[in-house]
């Protein structure tokens, strides 16, 4: 087999590749042996045609395109590693030329990824927030820990904010009260704007056996998206009593005796998660000045699929999830189709250009995944995911995506390198110095961010080879 590639642009080749018809020789005998049993000729047993009977009854063509076909991928394939190519989707083939017992010439385009060098990022500077807890901050967070052992008692007066509520509804849509549009005993916190807009300021002022009538439009059901006309009978009023701020709160809601080792214990929670939060900023800026420093050619075709792949994860599973459409999340948003077109190719770029990058600095690291490394990775990745780790586990091997994993924990490293080499300030103009699991962490998930990528049972799969 000869071959040799033309270089169409920095990301396509055209392969040309001429085969010895002897080369072919297994492939047709596999050629014979499949259509032996797939035909039957009188006076002979299945299996057991004759070449040249199969040639004079199906024709010599028959045997040949079965036999190429069968062929093709082999020789495509070693064309590929021949030439040392990272080919990236599935080629175009043409065959130029078939000669009956002297040879098979065939072309075929394919995307490749570019070629890249890596410049000295060492130079790069990037500014972070400070990490600063203050008293307001504890003090918020022990109010939110407060209202989470809130208890609630009855009460004989009218309702007001923050009161809890149990109400009767009835949802019309034209007069007509819909299917699905009743609801009794549903307990309702005033003012959370967790069920429907407007019913806050129906029920506030009314006591039990009250009602009221408010419109508002429908978040889910048959008339999802609807203006509806909703009664609400109140049938019950409480009031919402929260504990005392002592030390028998602080043994009430935590493992601690005082209050004030409570307050101790959210400062040092709080401090950690800004902590990460501050190098998930870091890794976010760093890569950002990364991506700057570096022209990177995307693949036309690659960039349709990996847009086509983000929309069909949006539209089938995020979306989906929320019982929202996405036309009714555009309206949410507050976007155009073509604004939100924009923003996806936007995203798609920055997601292969991230994986193109980091994966030539994997290379030119020398960086290697490890067991422990990996298992960790999945730990985050499950618990990030709402699923059990062996659940999760299961979904990654079953749909193929533990190369997929594999490249995200690579490219943290990647990245994390980068990070190390940068100077990174926060806004006081002290150095920060990221812990080592708090960074390597951070960079994943900025990785899998950038990337879009998403582990799911069902998955559409990730478009690029």
């Amino acid at each position: 087999m000869k071959s040799a590639v033309e270089t169409l642009n920095p990301t396509r080749v055209r392969l040309t590749v001429e085969v010895p018809f002897e080369e072919l020789k297994d492939s047709l005998d596999a050629a014979y042996k499949k259509i032996n049993q797939q035909v039957t000729v009188k006076g002979f047993r299945k299996g057991k045609i004759p070449a040249r009977v199969i040639d004079q009854r199906f024709g010599r063509g028959a045997v040949l395109e079965e036999a190429v076909n069968d062929a093709l991928p082999k020789f495509y394939t070693n064309a590929v590693n021949e030439a040392e190519l990272n080919v990236l989707g599935q080629p175009e083939v043409d065959i130029t030329e078939l000669k009956d017992n002297e040879l098979l010439a065939f072309t075929a385009e394919v995307d490749i990824r570019p070629e890249l060098e890596i410049p000295d990022f060492s130079g790069i500077e990037v500014e972070v927030d400070a990490v600063e807890v203050s008293d307001e901050d504890v003090e918020k967070s022990v109010e939110q820990l407060r209202e989470r052992f809130a208890s609630t008692s009855p009460v004989e007066r009218a309702a007001q904010d923050g009161d809890v509520v149990t109400v009767d509804l009835e949802a019309k849509v034209d007069g007509e009260v819909l299917a699905d549009g009743i609801a009794n005993g549903v307990s309702y916190t005033i003012g959370s704007g967790e069920l429907l807009d407007g019913i806050d300021e129906a029920v506030k002022g009314l006591e039990a056996g009250g009602s009221a009538t408010f419109t508002s439009e429908l978040k889910g059901g048959s008339a999802q998206g609807k203006e509806a006309s909703v009664k609400v009978d109140v049938t019950e009023v409480k009031a919402r009593e929260l504990p005392e701020l002592d030390d028998d709160f602080a043994q009430l809601a935590s493992e601690f005796d005082t209050l004030d080792e409570l307050k101790a214990d959210s400062r040092k929670r709080l401090e950690r998660m800004k902590k990460f939060d501050q190098a998930t900023q870091a890794q976010e800026k760093v890569l950002e000045a990364l991506l700057g420093l570096i022209e990177v050619p995307i693949p036309e075709k690659l960039l349709e699929d990996e847009i086509r792949t983000r929309k069909h994860n949006l539209e089938h599973h995020q979306l989906g999830q929320m019982g929202l459409d996405l036309a009714k999340y555009l309206e949410i948003q507050g976007k155009t189709e073509e604004e939100f077109d924009a923003e996806t190719k936007e995203q798609a770029e920055k997601g292969i250009k991230t994986q193109f990058v980091l994966d030539e600095l994997v290379n030119k690291e020398k960086l290697n995944v490890s067991q422990e490394e990996l298992t960790e990775h999945l730990m985050r990745r499950a618990q990030s995911s709402g699923m059990s780790p062996d659940q999760f586990a299961q979904a990654v091997v079953e749909g193929g995506q533990v190369p997929m994993l594999v490249g995200e924990v690579a490219r943290g490293k990647a990245l994390a390198v980068v990070v190390e080499a940068a100077t990174v300030k926060d806004t006081n103009g002290e150095v920060v110095d990221l812990e080592d699991e708090e960074e390597a962490e951070a960079a994943e998930a900025v990785v899998a961010e950038a990337e879009g990528t998403e582990v799911k049972a069902e998955e559409a799969p990730k478009t690029e080879g």
